[in-house]
């Protein structure tokens, strides 16, 4: 599922610039909360099964016809041979890059997720969807095997961003105005929800003026963060003209974090994205996601809160060598499947200063981390399972100074290693199922940021990184890694 994937980068890359966060210091809402509307609710919510199959078998053949006829794909030319061929030989490792496998797979499942979402049903159900469409494509629509890790990163990371991006969508949506107005609104809504889109068209949704305003989840508690300034990668040895670009920093808090929980997934939402303007870097270098599943209150009184949750992890981390004279990347690892228990707390001892922290304990189902020795095709990395630690805090003083501290744990096993007598040029990208070198990783992001108020809702922000990894391999010399970058920033609170 290599080449389809590359049609929907630039709505990626509006998407990103549009809405992307985590636990900011000093949250400023939007605007005001308000309960959705029950008539909004039960005209959305009527389930249409049928036509959410039909638009996801629709999709797949959309996508496959494009990639057959228009760009002559070699993957795409299948038959019944290679549909019986990839029943007989199974599920195997693909070896995709990371941004293919970890990012645009799960961008691919949330088109099927919202084709489901979007005709009515639910979290769960739309869930079921994307698996199906994923399954229909790696079983049917290429002559290539069909991946492993692909049928757990497309439907896994298709829900968690399927729902986000359903959710924001929504806040943009109104049906009560008519005009240039309604118009932009679907054209904003449908580039980051583009199955949404779709599916008013065919409804007649996208057009039809009604007395509300068809949020499904009315105006929740959103703040945004939005930060441009410049970036500094730096090396063991750092090369200052290489290392330097710039940088913009997008936070985004869906709904409130200490609210007592409930039942509904995603009720509670935060996404951090990283972007950059740097020659010799990807655009996108950081991407993390936390979805709240359900959650409970501990306790509420007048000195403090605690509640505890379940909830889904995305995390992206991706940077490439700087220049010809440093052949180093300075690091590569991702969580596209992660799952765990958190905690929240908040200090209500002082009217104003405010004391925040978190804990998580996450298991990863799929993950991945640089490699030193596997490289094959466009894979350098390991694809791993393991496990996640995340903690962190903040502190400040009313709106006008803040400071925080977030640390992330990473422990990733490579089972599925090549044997120890096969050397790594001699692996057949198409059929070879390997996850990577036989190997745990250790891998750590500390981040530290300060922010100052300096007029009004404009902030000079400071952001400091480190990133360390230690790879410790079976058949091979470990290696050990530190990396660290800064970021000096005028952010914006909306």
């Amino acid at each position: 599922m290599n080449n389809k994937l590359k049609l929907y980068i630039p709505i990626l890359l509006l998407v990103s610039a549009c809405q992307l966060s985590a636990q900011n210091m000093m949250s400023r809402q939007v605007a005001e909360p308000r309960a959705a509307n029950a008539i909004d609710i039960e005209y959305y919510s009527k389930k249409k099964y049928l036509n959410a199959a039909v638009t996801v078998f629709g999709l797949n053949m959309g996508v496959w016809a494009f990639d057959r006829y228009a760009l002559n794909a070699e993957f795409a030319k299948i038959n019944a041979t290679t549909i019986k061929n990839n029943f007989k030989r199974g599920f195997v490792y693909d070896n995709d890059q990371i941004g293919t496998n970890m990012f645009l797979h799960p961008y691919h499942g949330n088109l099927y997720y919202n084709a489901a979402r979007s005709n009515g049903l639910n979290y769960w159900e739309s869930g079921a969807f994307a698996l199906g469409g994923s399954a229909m494509w790696e079983m049917f629509m290429e002559n290539e095997y069909p991946s492993t890790n692909d049928i757990i990163a497309t439907p896994v990371g298709g829900v968690l961003l399927g729902e986000i991006f359903h959710r924001s969508s929504d806040l943009i949506l109104d049906d009560r105005v008519t005009g240039r107005q309604r118009v932009g609104r679907e054209i904003a809504a449908g580039l980051i929800n583009p199955m949404r889109a779709i599916t008013r068209l065919v409804n007649g949704d996208a057009w039809t003026k009604r007395s509300t305003s068809g949020k499904q989840f009315g105006v929740p508690d959103v703040s945004v963060e939005i930060g441009v300034g410049v970036r500094a990668l730096e090396l063991k040895d750092p090369i200052i003209d290489k290392g330097v670009g710039a940088a913009v920093d997008i936070d985004v808090e869906y709904g409130d974090r200490f609210s007592p929980g409930g039942d509904n997934p995603y009720d509670y939402f935060t996404l951090r994205t990283n972007l950059n303007i740097h020659s010799s870097q990807p655009m996108l270098s950081q991407l993390n996601i936390l979805g709240r599943l359900w959650g409970t209150e501990i306790y509420d009184s007048e000195k403090g809160f605690l509640n505890m949750g379940v909830y889904q992890h995305f995390d992206y981390y991706d940077s490439d060598t700087i220049s010809k004279q440093s052949n180093k990347i300075p690091y590569k690892f991702c969580t596209p499947a992660s799952f765990g228990v958190g905690i929240m707390h908040q200090s209500k001892r002082y009217d104003d200063w405010a004391f925040n922290s978190y804990a998580h304990v996450n298991g990863i189902i799929l993950g991945g981390a640089l490699s030193d020795y596997y490289l094959v095709e466009n894979r350098n990395y390991n694809l791993a399972s393991g496990f996640s630690i995340k903690v962190g805090g903040s502190i400040a003083y009313k709106d006008v100074i803040g400071f925080a501290l977030n640390y992330e744990s990473y422990r990733m096993f490579t089972w599925k290693g090549y044997p120890q007598d096969v050397s790594v040029e001699d692996i057949d990208g198409q059929s070879g199922n390997y996850q990577g070198d036989h190997s745990q990783a250790i891998l750590h992001a500390v981040n530290a940021k300060a922010s100052l108020k300096l007029y009004s809702q404009l902030y000079l922000t400071g952001a400091y990184y480190t990133y360390s990894r230690d790879t410790n391999y079976k058949f091979y010399k470990n290696v050990y890694s530190l990396t660290s970058e800064g970021r000096l920033l005028l952010t914006y609170k909306f």
